[in-house]
């Protein structure tokens, strides 16, 4: 069974989210003391952290991107000292990605700041919007599946 489209729902939706992603990262950008890194750096790391010795080109395909850009990106963390680009033993042309242990390290330290705000912040809800938010997040999973599916 599908649902009627629904558009003020889905910008409620959507200005709900950014608005959550929007505050927690200032806030720990704002604890953490590493200089900050843009989204799509953040993003380019954490698929490389999922699957240690991505290609560029794969690493692109996932998060949507063109080559060029994510090359570009990976140039940057390179410099940063955050990525390591590796040739192929099985292609010389092409090159492994693996996240170096600074990047590991900033990676723990965001997730443990990032998790630690929400937690504190979801203590002050009562029972009943914890439970609500706590039921929402399986339909919520879908939902980013099926974006990530029509994408």
């Amino acid at each position: 069974m599908t649902g009627r489209a629904n558009p003020v729902l889905a910008e409620r939706l959507m200005l709900a989210v950014q608005g959550v992603r929007r505050v927690v990262r200032r806030r720990v950008r704002a604890e953490l003391s590493v200089p900050h890194l843009p989204g799509s750096q953040v993003e380019l790391l954490r698929v490389v952290d999922e699957q240690p010795g991505i290609g560029v080109a794969a690493a692109a395909r996932k998060l949507s991107l063109a080559g060029n850009s994510v090359s570009t990106l990976v140039n940057l963390l390179v410099e940063a000292g955050l990525l390591r680009r590796e040739v192929d033993p099985a292609d010389r042309r092409a090159a492994r990605l693996e996240i170096t242990e600074a990047a590991r390290e900033r990676m723990t330290s965001w997730r443990r700041a990032r998790t630690g705000l929400v937690s504190a912040a979801l203590t002050r809800l009562s029972e009943e919007d914890t439970t609500a938010i706590a039921a929402a997040l399986p339909a919520l999973e879908k939902l980013m599946e099926i974006l990530k599916e029509d994408g």
